[in-house]
């Protein structure tokens, strides 16, 4: 099992760059990854997403990353001689027609948009993709482990909670049959008060008795939720991402809970039904935190 958050950080360096990854995420109901890599590096961006697609299956993902020149410079600088041309051109008709001073440097002229473009080698970027997958794949395997750390909690305390509602459920099933059996005594008292010593028609009596114990049967209800509770233990020791079958199963269980809550005609079933759901209420919590 593992927890939708969690931390890793990953490097990667060689004799002329270093480069480092970092990876954050968070709960999410599907995976989404957010990233800013600029224009010069959207060349590794993909294979990135990939690598952490491979591993992480839900949670939002941002990813961080420096990336630091420790020998000569990677970068090509192009200059776009005819652009700066039209912008000079520009700069000068701008002062002739309006009369003001034309202020427009070589300097200025470098910084306007596009003159300059600056570009990594092709050899450079094929090692640039090397050292950006190493590095990820260092942080998601960090991450990854931080993930399963925690996850291993967040089981340890589904299987505490289950187990409290299983508690419960024996106990359900213990008093369910003696519900019925008190009713019987209660309504034949009742009659007997009100008769004042006239003889009971026991068929009556067994009529009402029968509609009463139909009524609050919930027999069905417990084999379903000791059913749900089995296979969601038995998807917490699942390999795959589990969290999308344990919401679907806490959602079923808490449908038998709440059943068995309008048929409970008893204080000591309603009282076990609210424990129940009270314990579920925490797995429910718990479920939005698991990947």
């Amino acid at each position: 099992m593992k927890s939708m958050t969690g931390y890793g950080k990953g490097e990667a360096a060689n004799e002329h760059r270093k480069v480092t990854v970092e990876l954050k995420s968070v709960n999410n109901r599907y995976l989404e990854m957010n990233s800013r890599f600029p224009k010069a590096l959207s060349f590794v961006e993909d294979s990135v997403k990939k690598q952490i697609q491979d591993v992480i299956k839900r949670g939002t993902v941002d990813i961080m990353y420096t990336y630091e020149l420790t020998g000569e410079s990677d970068k090509k600088v192009t200059l776009d001689l005819a652009l700066a041309e039209k912008y000079a051109d520009a700069s000068r008709a701008v002062s002739e027609r309006l009369g003001i001073a034309n202020d427009m440097t070589a300097t200025s002229l470098l910084r306007m948009p596009d003159v300059l473009s600056i570009t990594a080698e092709e050899a450079d970027k094929d090692e640039l993709k090397a050292l950006f997958s190493t590095a990820t794949a260092n942080a998601v395997a960090e991450l990854d482990k931080m993930r399963e750390v925690e996850g291993e909690g967040v089981k340890a305390d589904f299987e505490r909670l289950v187990g409290n509602i299983s508690d419960s459920l024996a106990a359900v099933k213990e008093r369910a049959p003696g519900v019925v059996a008190d009713y019987r005594d209660k309504i034949g008292k009742r009659v007997s008060e009100l008769l004042g010593g006239v003889a009971i028609d026991e068929s009556r009596i067994a009529m009402e008795v029968a509609v009463f114990a139909d009524k609050c049967d919930i027999n069905e209800e417990i084999s379903r939720l000791s059913s749900h509770i089995v296979q969601f233990l038995s998807t917490l020791g699942s390999e795959e991402p589990q969290g999308r079958k344990l919401d679907f199963l806490s959602q079923e269980m808490n449908r038998e809970i709440n059943t068995m809550g309008s048929k409970a005609n008893d204080l000591e079933l309603t009282n076990l039904v609210i424990g129940m759901k009270n314990e579920l209420e925490k797995i429910k919590e718990q479920i939005r935190n698991v990947e």
